[in-house]
């Protein structure tokens, strides 16, 4: 059974909270117990004697205040896939929550109140998805009971939101009109909303294909550990253990070791403790090669024929996520999945306006939610792919050297 990862975005009081919870409601994925505790701490109680926002507005702020903070993940199933929901927080001072979230989602649900249509939010969480290169986007166009049901303010909605994405070249677009505090069109179809013919919320996210999403034509694999026994049993054994990240690797593949560029060929695969003759993306493996080479962790294994980039000097796209400011000049490290380097921000060149996309200068500093597009310079050489191209290993993150708190999400250009 595979999983589904996706985040809901949208403006304050759209109904995200409400959403999963109905969906985790409507779906039968929540104990006796923690209904029995919601009945008991609900101050607005639907039809069924619950506020549903609770499941997800963990936090005692979030309660209190009845908006959502930070990003709650939530988890369920169904018998035909599972699901992790990120719940993002829709205030624009928490769009850093909002990036954290969406980076490893394969689908964004964009809610829209029925009432007000397109706003700014609508267009910034657009934007960010935009930015992410999201797969797939759902707008689920809520509180449709709100406007009486109306398929006129539907296509409304719709019309305007087609413009947005035509202009952020967002592809996979799916509109569904609901009504998450009344379970119109989440779970089970809407009796109110006849017109619409197209499957539920739960229908669509049981059956969007996610399996195309994974890269199986570029083969990259890092190590993230050496394993090397030194037993009487396997006293030659020695196996370098990792996730193939994308592409597919099998027994007898040529295969460059980056940074150092040294070829070699992979001898043997093994896969939950077991020899076979091939791994694919997301399967952890450990491979074996031909060759006795100084590897340690973070290197990567590439196809002869098809390499990724190897460079000092990189231009990214940074979301900055500190309250302090970044200052062109700054040291950081960078964290690439596995390995670490230190990293220095060579030059700002610009600021992107995340309402507009337009390019704005960054003489004033980065400061807290803002992207960038910057040139960072290593202290090593970086095996990483364009984010556009193969975005599992085109992303990073920046970690301040003293705190060793993320500072900021890297896009690898």
């Amino acid at each position: 059974m595979d999983i589904l990862r996706f985040i809901t975005a949208g403006s304050v009081d759209d109904g995200k909270s409400t959403l999963i919870g109905r969906l985790l409601y409507d779906s039968k994925s929540i104990l006796v117990d923690q209904l029995e505790a919601l009945e008991k701490q609900s101050k607005n109680k639907n039809a069924d004697g619950i506020d549903l926002a609770l499941l997800t507005d963990g936090l005692r702020a979030e309660r209190e205040q009845g908006i959502t903070i930070d990003v709650a993940y939530r988890y369920f199933s169904t018998p035909k896939r599972k699901f992790i929901i990120a719940d993002a927080p829709g205030h624009v001072q928490y769009t850093r929550n909002m990036i954290t979230g969406a980076s490893n989602s394969s689908l964004i649900i964009i809610l829209i109140d029925a009432r007000a249509g397109v706003i700014e939010q609508t267009r910034r969480h657009s934007i960010i998805a935009s930015l992410l290169k999201m797969p797939h986007v759902v707008v689920a166009i809520n509180k449709m009971d709100l406007v009486d049901f109306s398929e006129e303010r539907f296509n409304e909605i719709k019309a305007d939101y087609e413009k947005v994405a035509a202009q952020l070249n967002l592809g996979n677009v799916t509109y569904v009109p609901i009504s998450a505090l009344l379970g119109d069109n989440i779970v089970d179809h809407s009796e109110t909303m006849s017109w619409y013919t197209g499957p539920s919320l739960l229908e669509f996210l049981e059956a969007v294909e996610v399996a195309s999403d994974i890269n199986h034509k570029d083969p990259r694999f890092q190590v993230q550990y050496v394993i090397r026994p030194q037993t009487a049993e396997l006293h030659d054994y020695r196996g370098y253990a990792g996730q193939i990240i994308s592409g597919v690797y099998k027994t007898g593949d040529k295969i460059k070791i980056l940074p150092a560029g040294i070829d070699s060929t992979i001898t043997k695969i093994e896969v939950g403790g077991k020899e076979v003759n091939e791994a694919f993306p997301p399967q952890a493996a450990v491979l074996h090669i031909a060759d006795d080479i100084d590897i340690s962790r973070g290197d990567t294994f590439a196809h002869v024929d098809n390499l990724p980039k190897v460079a000092n000097e990189i231009e990214v796209v940074l979301c900055w996520l500190d309250n302090k400011p970044l200052i062109q000049g700054n040291k950081y490290f960078l964290q690439h999945k596995g390995r670490l380097l230190k990293t220095i921000v060579r030059n700002v060149a610009y600021k992107v306006d995340v309402n507009t996309l337009e390019r704005i200068p960054a003489e004033d500093g980065v400061k807290l939610n803002e992207v960038v597009h910057a040139t960072i310079k290593t202290a090593a050489p970086l095996v990483y792919d364009h984010f556009d191209t193969l975005s599992d290993y085109g992303n990073a993150i920046l970690v301040d050297e003293t705190s060793n708190s993320t500072v900021a999400a890297v896009l690898l250009n």
